[in-house]
């Protein structure tokens, strides 16, 4: 359950929307047209789920849009979640997503099941993410969202970045507080210098102290994310006790060796790596193991 502070909150005028809670509030996005998700199967009912759409007001003015969603009770942690390519998936105000191919948004049901809650980050204002996620500015902004994260509940808050996504989250790692994360994972990382003109690199690995894992899919063929790299990313975060985790299968339903529908998207092997990604988690977070211990992985 969301902490009561945040539901006070709710109706303030800093642009809430709440969906199956209690009251709804127009926000900075009020003449955005009405969106569905692509895949309504995979996402629980309103009944099952605690769902939040907020756009986080920046200190250089502008909007940071994020969703929570994750179980109404008995959550065990929070993921704040960073999307690859330009960023933009297209958060609507009632919590549906325009662009939801992603591997860190589709499986958002998938973390739920296992009591997590999940705050996905959408792109600022509409702008293309390219080339920013490694800057000073853009850590400033994921100290706001890792602080909304906080604000939700008292449990472990963890950050998942995807593809150019993981530049994001090495970025908040590496200007995290200390004891701020529970831990950092990285998967299919943008390590090689390609159209955005940063890498994983480019976000002070070596700031990075909270535990990270570093995913990589023996199958992708992405040539800006080669699981070969895997291992020079876990050397640059020499302060962070990295794991490195290789997967290995998923189907091509794409051309595009960079996209969702891929390897590299891990498209088809979606629950092995979320389960590897939770068993690692519980391993390293005392807490997060004791909390799975003692509920069940779905509702």
């Amino acid at each position: 359950m969301l902490l009561g502070k945040v539901g006070r909150r709710l109706c303030a005028p800093i642009a809430w929307v709440a969906i199956g809670m209690s009251c709804q509030c127009a926000g900075a996005y009020a003449q955005e047209p009405p969106a569905h998700d692509e895949n309504p199967g995979s996402i629980a009912s309103a009944d099952a789920r605690d769902t939040l759409v907020r756009d986080l007001p920046l200190d250089g003015g502008g909007y940071q849009r994020v969703l929570f969603y994750g179980p109404k009770a008995g959550m065990r942690g929070i993921i704040v979640m960073f999307p690859g390519g330009a960023d933009e998936i297209g958060i609507e105000r009632d919590g549906a997503i325009r662009s939801g191919d992603n591997f860190v948004v589709r499986t958002r049901e998938l973390w739920a099941r296992r009591k997590y809650g999940v705050v996905i980050v959408d792109a600022i204002d509409h702008r293309s993410m390219r080339g920013q996620r490694s800057t000073a500015e853009y850590a400033a902004v994921t100290q706001t969202i890792l602080g909304f994260a906080h604000s939700l509940s008292n449990v472990p808050v963890w950050v998942m970045g995807t593809s150019q996504g993981s530049i994001a989250a090495m970025n908040a790692a590496s200007h995290a507080g200390p004891g701020e994360l529970a831990g950092v994972v990285l998967t299919e990382s943008v390590s090689v210098v390609g159209k955005s003109r940063e890498t994983v690199f480019d976000a002070q690995p070596q700031d990075v102290r909270a535990p990270a894992l570093i995913v990589a899919n023996r199958d992708d063929r992405c040539w800006v994310a080669p699981p070969s790299m895997a291992n020079e990313i876990a050397h640059a975060m020499r302060n962070a006790q990295p794991t490195v985790l290789f997967e290995q299968g998923g189907v091509a339903r794409s051309s595009n060796d960079c996209g969702s529908r891929s390897p590299h998207g891990y498209w088809g092997i979606d629950e092995k790596v979320v389960n590897d990604i939770d068993r690692w988690m519980q391993d390293v977070s005392p807490t997060t193991a004791h909390s799975a211990a003692q509920r069940p992985h779905a509702d």
